[in-house]
């Protein structure tokens, strides 16, 4: 994997990646994270990359300028949790905690940040292995290990052999959204693929789905452009 530098201001880095199976060159613009990949045919050059990206760099400029602006959680902010913003307030003791809508967040320095995250780590995986329970039921199915990451490319998956993951982040979305990706991964045991006859069985236990699949596509990007760490 190589990189190039589109000149201006700012420079925009992009990587440069070739695939076997690339027929011409294609750009894309990550909507979690900013990255700009461009795909190349093995055999195209460098210089027909570079006279590519200038041809496209105004739409890439474009692209950049509406992703949502990052966000950092630290005192005074507010943070959605659950699909509710909740203010985040100075507490005591180790650990960050909710009380009502305010979460108390110890503020040693540099702590406050990850304090927040391990607090949502905790509640995604509490909250996603109750609906992934609920769903294994209703669907007369089971499941093997549960696992929490940061995700970039989807907000949850499931195994050959059973295995969940799902990213943390959901904790940040409306809890019907969360519980939609659960019954999303669980369904893939009786069907692991996007047939007919999957949809069918995610229709069965969580009828509304499409409007919750369709948050994750319009709203989904924003909950990755909160920043925990420095």
């Amino acid at each position: 994997m190589d990189q190039a530098i589109l000149d201006g201001d700012p420079p925009v880095s992009v990587v440069l990646r070739r695939s076997a199976r690339a027929r011409r060159l294609s750009l894309r613009v990550s909507r979690l994270d900013g990255r700009v990949t461009l795909s190349l045919p093995p055999r195209a050059s460098e210089r027909a990359a570079m006279a590519f990206l200038r041809e496209k760099e105004s739409w890439i400029r474009d692209n950049l300028e509406q992703l949502p602006e990052g966000r950092v959680a630290s005192i005074g902010s507010t943070v959605p949790f659950l699909g509710q913003q909740v203010s985040v307030v100075t507490g005591t003791g180790r650990a960050a905690r909710l009380d009502g809508d305010r979460l108390l967040v110890p503020s040693a320095a540099n702590m406050v940040g990850p304090r927040i995250e391990a607090f949502f780590k905790l509640q995604a995986k509490t909250y996603l292995r109750a609906a992934s329970d609920k769903y294994a039921k209703a669907l007369s199915t089971d499941y093997g290990r549960l696992t929490i990451r940061d995700t970039r490319s989807r907000w949850g998956s499931c195994t050959s052999d059973g295995n969940l993951m799902y990213s943390w982040r959901l904790v940040m979305a409306p809890i019907a959204v969360l519980d939609y990706v659960a019954a999303h991964e669980v369904a893939h045991r009786l069907e692991m693929n996007h047939s007919d006859r999957f949809w069918a069985h995610v229709a069965r236990v969580c009828p509304n789905y499409a409007t919750h699949r369709d948050w994750l596509r319009t709203d989904g990007q924003v909950l990755h452009a909160w920043k925990f760490k420095a």
